[in-house]
């Protein structure tokens, strides 16, 4: 059974940062990719990062510069650092993994070919 579970999330200021973690459990098979998704109310859910299998990272131009993700632990531990925080940024953010060699195409994620989900944790941001 696999199993993602978030932490990091929190209320900051505007121009402060967090670190969202993200540990995977279990057995997901010999190639996968992980990434982070954010959802604002009433709006879509939006990837926001990934690492592919071979370590390539993708980071979405509405972060870029701000926000890097990471992988440690073997790759079962998926890291988004997060700095110069938005009030647009303010969100529940998702941690997802296919068992995939990469994770978007060209920022493009098809969400049905990621069947793992953290349950999410929020991030707020206050101007």
């Amino acid at each position: 059974q696999v199993q993602l579970v978030e932490t990091g999330g929190g209320s900051v200021q505007s121009g402060g940062a967090l670190t969202l973690s993200c540990v995977l459990s279990g057995y997901i098979g010999d190639t996968f990719c992980m990434a982070w998704f954010r959802q604002v109310s009433g709006q879509e859910r939006e990837g926001v990062a990934d690492i592919a299998w071979d370590g390539m990272t993708y980071v979405a131009d509405s972060v870029k510069g701000r926000f890097t993700v990471s992988q440690k632990s073997g790759k079962k531990t998926l890291l988004l650092q997060m700095r110069d925080l938005k009030s647009e940024d303010t969100g529940t953010y998702y941690c997802a993994a296919a068992r995939l060699q990469i994770c978007s195409s060209g920022g493009h994620y098809i969400r049905e070919y990621f069947p793992y989900w953290g349950q999410g944790t929020q991030v707020t941001v206050s101007s």
